[in-house]
């Protein structure tokens, strides 16, 4: 990572590990820590959020340019130096207990609860870019559960191949499935190479394959892809996933500078989106938080929590 690149990452609150990869804590760790407010992710899968720590091995490489992603989307920097998954784990558990430091002295903070924020004991492989493109992934998931960690992964499904050989696997696995068809994919997701659309649909195939947690998810955005229930119905049925998680897009980050507020879906739209999704496959509703614009949808065969 460049020097430019390092400084405007620090500016905006990350902790740049080594040459690629950055740790962020994320707004419901606060929450956590100064007023017992918690992730939808401990809610409907039992995580700790004050325990979560959210990472990307992948800084500043994806090959989406999605109109409602809050990231930066500015030049693309893949290392052609890869770090070594072992110092990457250390880095960022390092760099969170840097993050976490400053809550000890407010009186809202628990002394309990801060020193648990200091051993992390889930990681969100997500935060920003394509952690996908980081060789060594297999490895960094095994670093990290040699720890006693919980692994979420989050990828936008255009590297089937490293799914399919990604051993170990994480605890659960996000496939990004934004868009219902590939003419709104082109439109939305603005990928950045041929043949993209058509990698996602094998990741989709590909997923009853793959023994772990699979959660399918739907970023609503009004105006671009709501209302292609069928649609997504049938991709999710395809990939036989554990989950569907409907999520609300929120007019926050660099996505301001793309779309307008009135591409936010209300909770209501959000909901019957989740209801028509339930009718076409069977998935009932386990769980929803207003807060976070969310609905989960199961299919029975995983039970919700991870621990």
């Amino acid at each position: 990572m460049d020097d430019e690149l390092r400084s405007m990452f620090e500016k905006q609150g990350y902790a740049v590990v080594g040459n690629h990869s950055a740790v962020k804590t994320c707004h419901w760790l606060r929450e956590s820590l100064m007023r017992d407010r918690v992730c939808y992710k401990q809610e409907f899968f039992g995580i700790s959020s004050h325990r979560c720590l959210q990472m990307t091995p992948v800084a500043n490489a994806c090959n989406h340019r999605c109109l409602y992603c809050w990231r930066y989307q500015g030049k693309e920097d893949v290392s052609d130096v890869w770090d070594d998954p072992e110092k990457i784990v250390e880095g960022t558990i390092a760099a969170q207990r840097r993050l976490v430091a400053g809550f000890k002295g407010d009186e809202r903070c628990d002394p309990a609860m801060w020193e648990e924020a200091r051993a992390p004991n889930q990681v969100a492989i997500s935060l920003t870019g394509e952690p996908t493109f980081y060789p060594y992934l297999g490895a960094l998931i095994a670093a990290y559960r040699r720890r006693d960690f919980t692994t979420f992964l989050v990828t936008n499904g255009t590297m089937p191949h490293v799914l399919r050989d990604l051993d170990p696997l994480p605890t659960q696995l996000y496939v990004s499935l934004d868009a219902p068809n590939r003419e709104i994919y082109r439109k939305l997701c603005l990928p950045q190479h041929e043949g993209l659309w058509d990698r996602i649909m094998e990741t989709v195939q590909i997923m009853p394959s793959l023994d772990t947690r699979r959660v399918a998810r739907h970023t609503l955005v009004e105006g671009w892809n709501v209302g292609y229930e069928e649609e997504y119905a049938e991709m999710d049925l395809k990939g036989d996933f554990d989950f569907i998680e409907p999520k609300g897009y929120v007019h926050v980050g660099y996505s301001r500078e793309r779309l307008e507020r009135s591409n936010m879906p209300s909770f209501e739209r959000i909901r019957g989106f989740a209801e028509r999704m339930s009718e076409l496959t069977g998935y009932l509703k386990a769980g929803e938080n207003p807060a976070s614009k969310v609905i989960l949808l199961s299919n029975g065969a995983k039970d919700m929590s991870i621990f």
